[in-house]
């Protein structure tokens, strides 16, 4: 069964067929399946409401199931900020990098204790009979003083999680079993394991 994902980024979408393939899922971007999504204007105030436009807009390209994930990262000592606006954070155009280092300046002395954060992930899945699949997973972390690791993207070189490493130095396996859209794609899983089981039976 093909699934189309509201997204160009390969390695989200590599992070959701790993976890939904047991489930005979195979994960499309919208390129991969010839449509041209273009950049979804994300007006919703939570990640909830961004997953659902982004997976709207998806289903009707394509006439296809669709999965959106709309995460971000939520710093304490900024009030929660970048959050929703987490890639759009730096500014048209900026890099990860560009966004990683605008969010040091901005803690730059904040101390240790106060860097507390964590990662949100809200996953909307819609089917084209009209049903509606919404998870939400958190990962709690802190913000390091540098970045570290080679792998990941976005935010994950300075985000620190329990075992002192940050999500860029951890395997893809390792960052799976801890990471926000981790846990929230095991909950889409048993959701959707029972979504497909229920139409199996009808």
């Amino acid at each position: 069964m093909q699934f189309v994902m509201a997204t160009n980024n390969l390695k989200k979408r590599d992070e959701m067929e790993r976890i939904l393939k047991e489930l005979g899922i195979e994960v499309l971007t919208a390129k991969q399946a010839g449509a041209d999504l273009g950049d979804v204007e994300e007006t919703g105030t939570t990640f909830e409401e961004n997953a659902y436009i982004k997976a709207k807009a998806a289903l009707d390209l394509t006439g296809k199931a669709s999965i959106a994930d709309d995460s971000g990262l939520m710093v304490d000592a900024l009030n929660g900020e970048p959050g929703v606006y987490s890639a759009r954070y730096g500014g048209p155009g900026a890099t990860d990098e560009e966004r990683v280092q605008k969010l040091l300046k901005n803690i730059e002395n904040v101390p240790e204790e106060k860097r507390t954060a964590r990662f949100v992930s809200a996953i909307c899945c819609l089917f084209p009979n009209g049903k509606e699949l919404m998870v939400r997973g958190e990962c709690p972390g802190k913000i390091a003083y540098a970045p570290a690791g080679e792998g990941g993207f976005g935010y994950d070189p300075v985000f620190v999680v329990e075992g002192g490493k940050t999500f860029a130095e951890l395997t893809a396996k390792e960052k799976d079993a801890v990471s926000h859209r981790g846990a929230a794609l095991r909950k889409l899983k048993a959701a959707l394991r029972e979504t497909l089981e229920g139409a199996k039976e009808c």
